[in-house]
């Protein structure tokens, strides 16, 4: 008790809080300062027990910052809680999550992540690679490899774009917020892969449908390619649109915005 006392004394005399606010990859994490330092010699704890407020990175709202993934933190967050790994079924970011745990120096957290899985999540071993011969065709004629799910995949973007009074688009041509993706989450992971951010909807089973998820760039042709690698084709889309003037004059500079759905089947 008195070591613990010791050691609570110390952070307390840094000016760290008892209840630390974090900002991992864009995620906001609230914690006790114990908990970050659980362990000792990793990373958080030589953070929050040999430095000071003033010397770890901040976001613009105070918040202590670190470039990782948001998403796979909750883990390591977890971890420092009770010592003990929780993933969920079907989990396949075990390898991923391994470098997470060798960034923040965690390695009895590593160590296991490394073991063989025993629910089939993903072990952090490579797949090995299916024969390039191994193809087989949809009814539409359209190839895709041996035992790939057949489906829908629904992509959809919002964007905007300026128009002229000389009726020719400015470099704001268009403008892309968000590209969505709508799909049997299996299919959605197969085509997307890492590009594919699931933060809005995680730790889902492959067999489920989600309309939540979006993907970490904003080029709608990138998206395209990837379909069209999966063996998908384009069999349906939809958009709307409305149109506001830049100011009271008819004459000013147009500007569109538009919703735009893309169905993919394969």
């Amino acid at each position: 008790m008195d070591l613990f006392l010791e050691r609570a004394m110390a952070q307390k005399s840094r000016g760290f809080p008892e209840i630390v606010e974090l900002n991992v990859g864009g995620q906001v994490y609230v914690t006790r300062l114990q908990t970050l330092t659980a362990v000792p010699n990793s990373l958080l704890w030589a953070r929050f027990s040999h430095s000071s407020p003033e010397q770890l990175p901040k976001d613009s709202k105070g918040r202590f910052f670190f470039d990782r993934d948001g998403f796979l933190f909750r883990y390591i967050l977890d971890y420092l809680r009770d010592s003990e790994l929780f993933l969920p079924e079907c989990f396949k970011e075990r390898r991923r999550l391994q470098r997470e745990a060798d960034f923040f120096q965690l390695p009895e957290l590593s160590g296991r992540l490394a073991a063989p899985s025993k629910d089939g999540s993903d072990s952090g071993e490579p797949e090995e690679a299916e024969p390039p011969s191994q193809v087989s065709s949809g009814s539409d004629g359209t190839a895709r490899p041996a035992g790939a799910d057949s489906g829908y995949i629904t992509v959809g973007y919002r964007g905007s774009y300026t128009m002229g009074r000389d009726m020719q688009a400015d470099v704001k041509f268009r403008r892309v917020a968000r590209i969505t993706v709508c799909s049997k989450i299996s299919l959605a992971k197969e085509v997307f892969g890492e590009t594919l951010n699931e933060s809005r909807d995680p730790d889902r089973p492959p067999d489920k449908y989600t309309s939540r998820y979006y993907l970490k760039y904003n080029f709608l042709e990138q998206a395209f390619d990837r379909l069209a690698q999966a063996g998908f084709r384009m069999v349906a889309c939809s958009s709307t649109g409305t149109c506001s003037y830049g100011g009271s004059d008819s004459g000013e500079d147009k500007l569109w915005t538009s919703y735009t759905e893309y169905v993919f089947s394969r």
